[in-house]
């Protein structure tokens, strides 16, 4: 089993692959449609995003804490 403390990036790491996934291939269907190679293309554009998205999910999710926690009410 992984340690606990790894829980944030494993969280950045399934979420940013998650999300890169499904918008590369409604961007990768949309562009060329189901031409043939579509699921190479597809995974090609999936991992050029990951490999952006995860190391931008890390950055990004500690400020967007931050911005919720001002526009929350207190407890």
């Amino acid at each position: 089993m992984i340690p606990r403390k790894f829980e944030p990036v494993l969280i950045g790491a399934v979420l940013s692959g998650l999300m890169s996934w499904v918008v590369s291939g409604i961007a990768t269907f949309k562009a060329p449609g189901q031409a043939p190679g579509f699921l190479t293309l597809w995974m090609t554009s999936w991992l050029t995003a990951w490999l952006v998205a995860f190391p931008v999910v890390l950055v990004v999710a500690p400020l967007s804490r931050r911005l919720i926690q001002l526009v929350l009410k207190p407890e």
